[in-house]
């Protein structure tokens, strides 16, 4: 009796390890590529890994005193391999019981690419131009051709801006694109189209690259490109050739249809499915952003915003789309129709700067150990990794309201509301007494103005903001920038559990793609790891920072009207 016991438990553990069924999520950060190996029935994370890129973490084919962010693609396809043998080492054989893929990525970061799909910095003659290489989203070169393109949209017979807040930013698709072949006559010459990296990914693993057929995510074209269905696809070409003729050329070999996430891309090519070790039947789906995908893995839902908190931010919200009908949203970055939850329209704002902001102000105190000190680079690391958490610590100290300093948070320029890359960041109310701490907290109460300015423009335009839910490295990892945003937003923050938030919604809409869920929404019930810590307003500091955001409000607009305007009045004669 125990035997045949013992050969039915054995029997039924067999079977359900036969019967498990994983999906992998790639998320292709700022830093590091991450992937996820999750179990589709229950979103359990059965493992993870993070490859750190490199090429860019030398700082090679980057020059931040000109804003120019450029990413080597074997920086990804080098992360893509790693991250996924990485995660085929969590049990035996378990490759086999793989069944869909998705990724994410920046954005917009376009390449460009020949007509076989192949960027051109994997070719010879282009591998050391960073022209050549994927633009990564925080590169702002490009503000001169989204000045040039916006000056367009206001006198043209439609204004191909208009899901996009009324702002094209140097941050996207065109104006890059437009920025390169107008000052690398090389590039230009060999570039038969251009890419962003969350469609080169899946193009380049379903071996579907041929630059003519390449299928675009609705995700990117639709925030970033100004596709809409409106005008049929892509702004039209005629308009795109006033900016460079070369710009037409490129219009006309894009294809006018987008896809949501929800679609797949293709299955995995022979290559790449040996090349990683994965069965040739693994479904690839379209890529997506990765914030994103992040609000997806966070649960994201009608109304409630979706703040992504690291480098930047990126904030979202979804709405039905029968309830924001033919409203449109001033000042954000994109609304889009299917372009986070397919049946919802998606609305992006966000902040260029904002984990950013933390970091620019450390490598500034740090300079002086460089300079000055023959540290290791060991010692040099381990005081630099732990400056922002002791800044933190001094800084909660500091009671609100007492610093005397209002700082802005447009080091690298703004996002949202309004897009103007223009703006540069700063910092008033210093005396010879201002130590770091009190400059820090500044920092950190900027940052929390520039979210607030973006909950009140959503408010402002109808849309209502029923909660905030937070992930992302910040969110994570500093409790003390956490609770200042909520006591200036004034309103409750729930921070999503899961540490890889964006690489499990990639491995949601993967699940969706192989067909075990029937919706985004139902594979989020069943994978989602739901929140692990909750910042509720303190009120007596929700009181002080109603008058300090008006102080950083009216500092603010001073500062963009020197900066459009050069208006030359006293500043203390507009901060009061």
């Amino acid at each position: 009796m125990f035997k045949r016991l013992n050969i039915y438990l054995y029997n039924k553990t067999f079977f359900i390890m036969m019967n498990k069924k994983y999906c992998i999520g790639v998320d292709f950060g700022t830093d590091s590529v991450r992937a996820l190996l999750v179990d589709v029935d229950n979103g359990d994370e059965i493992a993870s890994a993070v490859y750190e890129y490199p090429r860019w973490k030398k700082g090679l084919y980057c020059d931040p005193s000109q804003n120019i962010f450029r990413q080597h693609p074997l920086d990804y396809i080098e992360g893509l391999k790693a991250t996924i043998g990485e995660l085929l080492k969590a049990e035996a054989d378990c490759g086999r019981h793989v069944i869909a893929m998705a990724v994410d990525t920046t954005g917009s970061t376009p390449v460009a690419v020949n007509s076989a799909g192949i960027p051109l910095s994997l070719l010879p003659e282009f591998s050391e131009d960073p022209d050549a290489m994927f633009i990564l989203w925080k590169d702002h070169s490009a503000i001169k051709e989204a000045d040039e393109i916006n000056a367009l949209c206001r006198t043209s017979s439609v204004d191909y801006s208009k899901y996009s807040g009324g702002t094209y930013s140097s941050e996207w698709f065109w104006s890059k694109i437009a920025h390169v072949i107008s000052t690398n006559s090389r590039v230009a010459g060999e570039a038969y189209s251009w890419v962003e990296h969350c469609d080169w990914i899946p193009s380049l693993l379903t071996g579907n690259t041929d630059a003519l057929k390449i299928k675009r995510s609705r995700c990117a074209a639709g925030h970033k490109a100004m596709w809409h269905a409106e005008w049929g696809g892509f702004p039209a070409g005629d308009f795109l050739g006033k900016i460079n003729p070369q710009m037409k050329v490129i219009h006309d070999r894009l294809d006018s249809e987008t896809y949501t996430s929800d679609i797949p891309a293709g299955t995995l090519s022979p290559v790449w499915a040996a090349e990683l070790g994965l069965p040739e039947d693994v479904i690839i789906g379209i890529g997506g952003l990765d914030a994103h995908f992040g609000a997806v893995g966070g649960e994201i839902e009608p109304y409630f915003l979706s703040k992504v908190i690291g480098t930047s931010t990126c904030d979202m919200v979804v709405v039905p789309v029968e309830d924001l009908g033919d409203r449109l949203i001033s000042g954000i970055s994109g609304q889009v129709d299917g372009s986070i939850i397919p049946g919802y329209a998606g609305m992006e704002a966000g902040q260029s700067a904002f984990g950013d902001v933390y970091a620019w102000f450390r490598d500034l105190l740090m300079w002086p150990l460089k300079a000055c000190s023959d540290l290791s680079d060991e010692v040099s690391d381990n005081i630099r990794s732990s400056v922002i958490a002791e800044l933190s610590n001094n800084a909660a100290k500091i009671p609100a309201g007492t610093t005397g300093i209002v700082a802005l948070d447009w080091l690298n320029g703004r996002r949202t509301p309004d897009a103007n890359q223009h703006l540069k960041g700063a910092v008033m109310g210093l005396n010879l007494g201002t130590d770091a701490p009190h400059i820090f907290k500044a920092l950190v109460e900027a940052t929390a103005f520039g979210s607030k300015m973006i909950v009140e423009r959503f408010i402002e335009q109808g849309v209502q903001i029923r909660g905030i839910l937070a992930l992302g490295g910040v969110a994570k990892k500093s409790p003390f920038i956490m609770q200042t945003i909520a006591d200036i937003l004034n309103m409750p923050i729930k921070v999503v559990k899961s540490e890889h938030t964006c690489a499990l919604g990639a491995a949601m809409f993967a699940a969706v793609l192989a067909g075990r869920y029937t919706s985004v929404s139902e594979a989020q019930k069943k994978m989602g790891k739901g929140f692990d810590a909750l910042y509720s307003p303190d009120k007596e500091n929700a009181d002080i920072y109603v008058n300090l955001y008006q102080r950083y409000v009216s500092f603010a607009r001073y500062v963009e009207q020197e900066t459009t305007h050069t208006m030359g009045r006293s500043l203390n004669s507009v901060i009061q």
